[in-house]
């Protein structure tokens, strides 16, 4: 192997023991997984909004932007529940460039795996005892998902690894909502055998151990669009795609049939001032449709204090350095507005 190894990482429990959640973190997420899971059940009737960067960048940014929420979702609380997105993982399609905080805890300096699981761990934790959200991750490798294991209230499977088997199976063993999103292809039968695996029991290895896992009935689908071979963007939040999705659900047996439509990616072709428009159309799809009002749980938004982005050494506070965000006072316009609209 061509590998050099260059610092042996502590495992999840000792990150954990050395920077540990409070009771009161337990306590509130212990609340927060109830009221996330109430409405992927059916018992809630709230919308929810998977809501803020990209990728998480610094801390200072991306806690300000949360603690903008609070007031927010206290003004709207009776009809939506807000997640906040501390995203600290970036997938790159070349592999090359910004790959998130846990390799990069300064987006400016080189690599340093430690020190980015010890910041992640802390900006999750202070962003609980700060705001009193429990916030949302995508889980790009599976493995580290240990780390944050305490503190995270949802996790979002990419579009490069809906199809990934180890993936499938760590969903299957979470008991939070794990949303999986469509592939790249736009083939929704991958994201529909994503779910069923991920509901079902299974035993495999993980982390060095053979496990059993229970099957997690709250894994459920996201639509974010796709790209033909031309890579041009194809939109999948139309009233005619979400028709389609309710008739595989409908066929397919699985429990809990719900969707998150996101508002980017190649749904809106990365023109991150499209998001309210595409928020706005998948609203009034589920009131013109009751099996679309039903199965449609919330929207994934990309949002930060700024609007657009810059180069990862960019200095503009608050603004994204990976894909293209809305800004803050359109961002909160935007929350209202959905308010309005439930």
């Amino acid at each position: 192997m061509s590998m050099d190894l260059l610092v042996r990482l502590p495992d999840p429990e000792e990150i954990k023991k050395k920077y540990p959640a409070s009771e009161k973190v337990k306590e509130i997420k212990v609340q927060r997984d109830k009221e996330i899971a109430d409405v992927f059940t059916g018992k809630s009737n709230k919308f929810l909004l998977i809501i803020g960067p990209c990728s998480a960048d610094k801390e200072e940014p991306v806690l300000d932007y949360i603690s903008r929420l609070v007031p927010v979702q206290e003004q709207v609380k009776d009809k939506i529940l807000i997640i906040p997105r501390i995203y600290t993982n970036k997938p790159r399609t070349t592999g090359e460039g910004y790959k998130g905080m846990i390799h990069q805890p300064d987006p400016t300096k080189h690599e340093d795996m430690l020190e980015g699981l010890i910041k992640v761990r802390q900006l999750h934790l202070h962003a609980i005892e700060q705001t009193g959200f429990t916030c949302a991750d995508e889980m790009l490798y599976p493995e580290n998902h240990l780390y944050l294991s305490d503190v995270l209230s949802y996790v979002a499977v990419g579009a490069r690894s809906v199809e990934n088997q180890f993936h499938r199976l760590t969903a299957s063993g979470l008991d939070i909502p794990v949303g999986m999103k469509n592939p790249t292809s736009g083939d929704l039968s991958v994201m529909m055998n994503s779910i069923r695996a991920a509901q079902h029991p299974h035993t495999f290895v993980y982390s060095g151990w053979e496990v059993n896992s229970a099957g997690n009935t709250l894994a459920h689908a996201i639509l974010r669009g796709s790209v033909d071979k031309n890579g041009q963007a194809i939109p999948n939040y139309h009233y005619e795609d979400l028709i389609k999705l309710c008739d595989l659900y409908a066929k397919s047996g699985l429990e809990n049939p719900a969707v998150i439509v996101d508002t980017n990616h190649s749904n809106s072709a990365k023109k991150f001032d499209e998001q309210p428009r595409i928020a706005k159309e998948v609203l009034h799809c589920t009131r013109y449709s009751k099996d679309i009002g039903k199965m449609v749980k919330g929207l994934m938004i990309e949002s930060y204090i700024e609007d657009g982005s810059q180069p990862s050494d960019g200095k503009i506070y608050g603004k994204s350095i990976t894909d293209a965000c809305l800004g803050w006072d359109k961002t909160e316009r935007l929350i209202y507005d959905i308010a309005d609209l439930r």
